[in-house]
C-alpha cells in the first residue's frame, strides 16, 4: 500500500542528486526496521533510483547529551537500536552511527546522498535539529510523520481546547491511516564503499558504559528495549489481559495495561501497527477495543497536538492555561497541610503510603500506572510551597525516573494537573477551581492489593 500523502512533508522541494551515492535516512525518532514509514518510504526512493538505503542515528553525549536523559532512558534506547540494527541488517540496509547530534550526522552523511528522508518528532530540541538539517543540507529532503495515527497537522491546524474537540476530527480519518504498511524489498543492498558505523551497538551494555552521563538513575530489568520484545509484549498482552481492559484499565493492581508508553516514546513499534492489531484481537470486546483506541490515538494525539502548537509547553506560564494559573494564583498562600522538599517526594518520604508506593514503582522500575499518575501529581501541586514549584517538580521527577519520560504526554500530562484540557470545578483551598483529587480515588481499586504488587516488582529490581 502507497504512503498516506498526508504523512509526507518535502522540506527542500529540489530533484534528487544525480551524483548520490546513496538515500540516507535520520532514524531518530522512529527506531525500528519494520513498520516504519519513513524507512519504507527511503527504500521506494532508493530502489526507484537504484541506490541502497543508509540509516544513521546521532548518539547524543555527555555534556551535549538529550537534557534530562540518565543511564535508565539510554539503556533502553541502546537496546532499541541494537535490535533495529539487527532488523535493518537483515533487510540490507547499511546503519551509521556516531557519537554526534542528530543534525551533525545527517547534515554529513547527506553529502554524497541523493536524497535525505528524516522521520518526525515534535519537540522543540527536534524541531531545531530539522531546522539546522535544513539550512545545510541542499539535496532533498522529504519528512515522513509515521509515530502518530493521523499526522498532527492533518488532524488539526491549531491548539485544540480538550480531548472532546481534537476527537471528532480524528474519527474521520482513521480509516484512511489505520492501514497495514506493506515492507518494501530493498532491491539494492547496502554493501562496501558505503560510510560505516563508528560504535558498535551489538553490544548495547558496552556502548552505555563508554558514555558520560547521569548515571544515578539505574537501567531497570522490568523493561526491555526493542521492536521484538515490543511485539512480543503487545501479542502476549491482546492474548490475556485485554480481554478485560475496559473494565479494569483503571485498576493498578489488575495488570489491564499494555505498558506500551515506552516503547512508543521510543518508536521501537509503530502505533499505527498497535490499532490494527487492536481491532483484529480475538480477545476483548467492542468496549475493550474503543476504550483502548481511545488513550492511543485521542489522547496521545491530543498531546502531539499541544506540544506542536504551544511554543514553551515545558513551562508553567505557556503550558497552563490562562484561567487556572489565576485560580491557582488566588489560592497559593493557602496554608498546607502537609509540605515536602523535593528529596522527600523522590525518596517518597510522605505521610501517604499509597503516594509513596506510586513514587517507589516510577523511581525503581520506571513506570506507574495511569491512575495513579493523575493522583501522583495532584498531591504534589498540594504539597509544594507554590503551583509553579510544584509544576517544576513533577515535570522534573516524571521526566528523571520515567521510561517514557521527556515525551509529548508526559509534557502535557504534567500540564493537565495543573488545569490543561480541563475546566473548572468546585471551588477549594491551594486548587482554587483546579480539579482537585482526594484520597477517596484510591477506593476505585484495591489500594492494599497495590501495595504488595509494588513491594513485588521493587524486589525484583533489587
Amino acid at each position: 500500500m502507497a504512503i498516506q500523502a498526508g504523512r509526507l512533508n518535502i522540506l527542500n522541494d529540489v530533484a534528487p542528486r544525480a551524483d548520490g551515492a546513496y538515500v540516507v535516512y535520520l532514524l531518530q525518532q522512529a527506531n525500528r526496521a519494520h513498520g516504519n514509514p519513513a524507512l519504507e518510504y527511503a527504500v521506494e526512493e532508493a530502489n526507484r533510483l537504484g541506490l541502497p538505503v543508509l540509516a544513521c542515528f546521532g548518539l547524543l553525549d555527555g555534556a551535549n547529551g538529550f537534557p534530562e536523559a540518565n543511564a535508565r532512558h539510554y539503556a533502553f534506547l541502546l537496546q532499541g537500536l541494537a535490535d533495529a540494527k539487527a532488523g535493518l541488517d537483515k533487510r540490507g540496509i547499511g546503519f551509521v552511527m556516531r557519537k554526534a547530534s542528530p543534525a551533525d550526522i545527517a547534515i554529513d552523511l547527506a553529502k554524497n546522498a541523493a536524497l535525505l528522508v528524516l522521520d518526525r518528532g515534535y519537540l522543540a530540541i527536534q524541531k531545531s535539529w530539522y531546522g539546522q538539517i535544513v539550512d545545510a543540507v541542499k539535496t532533498r529532503i522529504v519528512q515522513v510523520e509515521g509515530d502518530v495515527v493521523v499526522p498532527v497537522a492533518v488532524a488539526s491546524g491549531k491548539h485544540e481546547y480538550a480531548a472532546r474537540t481534537l476527537r471528532p476530527k480524528l474519527h474521520k480519518l482513521l480509516d484512511e491511516y489505520i492501514a497495514p504498511l506493506t515492507q518494501r524489498q530493498v532491491k539494492h543492498k547496502a554493501g562496501r564503499g558505503l560510510p560505516t558505523s563508528e560504535i558498535d551497538i551489538s553490544d548495547p551494555d558496552a556502548v552505555l558504559a563508554g558514555m558520560s552521563l547521569d548515571r544515578d538513575v539505574a537501567p531497570v530489568r522490568r523493561f526491555i528495549g526493542g521492536e521484538t520484545e515490543a511485539r512480543r509484549r503487545l501479542a502476549a498482552y491482546l492474548a490475556g489481559p485485554f480481554a478485560s481492559y475496559g473494565a479494569e484499565r483503571n485498576k493498578p493492581e489488575a495488570a489491564a495495561a499494555s505498558h506500551m508508553s515506552p516503547y512508543l516514546h521510543f518508536g521501537q513499534i509503530s502505533p499505527v501497527e498497535i490499532a490494527l492489531a487492536v481491532r483484529a484481537a480475538k480477545k476483548g470486546g467492542d468496549a475493550d477495543k474503543a476504550s483502548y483506541l481511545e488513550e492511543l490515538i485521542v489522547r496521545r494525539e491530543l498531546a502531539m497536538n499541544h506540544v506542536h502548537y504551544t511554543k514553551g509547553y515545558d513551562s508553567y506560564a505557556h503550558a497552563v492555561p490562562e484561567w487556572a494559573r489565576k485560580t491557582l494564583a488566588e489560592q497559593a498562600d493557602d496554608p498546607r497541610p502537609h509540605a515536602y522538599t523535593e528529596r522527600q517526594l523522590a525518596e517518597g518520604e510522605t505521610h501517604d503510603i499509597y503516594w509513596n508506593a506510586a513514587q517507589a514503582e516510577m523511581r525503581e522500575t520506571g513506570y506507574m500506572h495511569n491512575h495513579l499518575r493523575m493522583y501522583w501529581g495532584k498531591k504534589i501541586l498540594e504539597w509544594s510551597p507554590s503551583p509553579e514549584e510544584g509544576f517544576r517538580r513533577t515535570l522534573r521527577l516524571n521526566n528523571r525516573y520515567f521510561l517514557d519520560g521527556r515525551d509529548a504526554n508526559s509534557f502535557t500530562n504534567v500540564a493537565w494537573i495543573y488545569g490543561l484540557h480541563d475546566r473548572p470545578w468546585a471551588r477549594r483551598k491551594i486548587f482554587g477551581t483546579v480539579r482537585y483529587q482526594s484520597e477517596n480515588s484510591l477506593r476505585k481499586f484495591d489500594a492494599k492489593a497495590y501495595l504488595k504488587t509494588v513491594e513485588k516488582l521493587c524486589r525484583a529490581e533489587a
